[in-house]
Formats: C-alpha cells, structure tokens, sequence
C-alpha cells in the first residue's frame, strides 16, 4: 500500500513540476512532502556555489552528491534545463540549479544531507 502511495505522489508531482512528454527523455523528477526526489523518490539538493549554466560540484564533491544525470537529448521544458558538467557529462537543473542525490540518505523520504556545510538545500518546487 505504501509504495502506491508513492508512486501515486511521484505521478502527481510529475505534473506539479511542469514535466511533459516529448520525443527525447525529460526531466525524472518529481515533488514528494514539498521537496523534488527522483523516480526512486530519493531527496534531491542543491548548491549554493552552482550558477545556472555549471556545476561547482566535480571529483571528489561529486562522488558524494552524485548529479541528477540528464542523457545528452535531454528534452528542456518549463523549469527543467540540462547543463553541461566539467566531464562533458549532462546534468539536470530546476529554475536554474543544478540537481544532486546524496550518498548518505538511503532510502525515500531520507533528507540528511539538508544543509551540510551550510551549502546544500533540498530541492523545492
């Protein structure tokens, strides 16, 4: 039963964070409690030192706030854009910040990584 409810919340955030289908693969977001998770609805963050075209999260800092990967025909729409990282790599961002998981929240609904070195904030819609 809980894991519907889940998966009910994830399609309903869906839409709440103005995803839409498209030829080429979007944005695997959604809003869950006021926050965006992805499609395992794990807790994503952002980073204070980002801008809207880069991340300042790379080597090391990436392995542990691993970036919300966005494949290279990322379709852009509303909010969501795909920015390029250091690597060449794509990445997901909302309203202009780039999106991270944290390696220490283990299961859905986990928020540790709120606030760690006064940098990292949920995500919020």
């Amino acid at each position: 039963m809980k894991l519907s409810l889940i998966a009910l919340s994830l399609v309903a955030g869906l839409a709440a964070c103005d995803a839409y289908a498209g030829g080429h693969a979007t944005a695997p977001v959604a809003q869950s409690n006021g926050i965006l998770v992805d499609t395992n609805g794990m807790s994503l963050y952002t980073f204070d030192p980002d801008t809207a075209t880069s991340s300042a999260c790379n080597g090391g800092c990436a392995a542990n706030w691993p970036p919300l990967a966005a494949p290279a025909d990322a379709d852009e729409g509303g909010k969501f854009t795909a920015i390029t990282r250091d690597d060449g790599t794509k990445q997901w961002a909302y309203d202009g910040q780039p999106l991270y998981l944290w390696v220490n929240d283990r299961q859905p609904g986990d928020i540790t990584g709120d606030g760690v070195g006064g940098n990292w904030h949920l995500a919020r819609p």
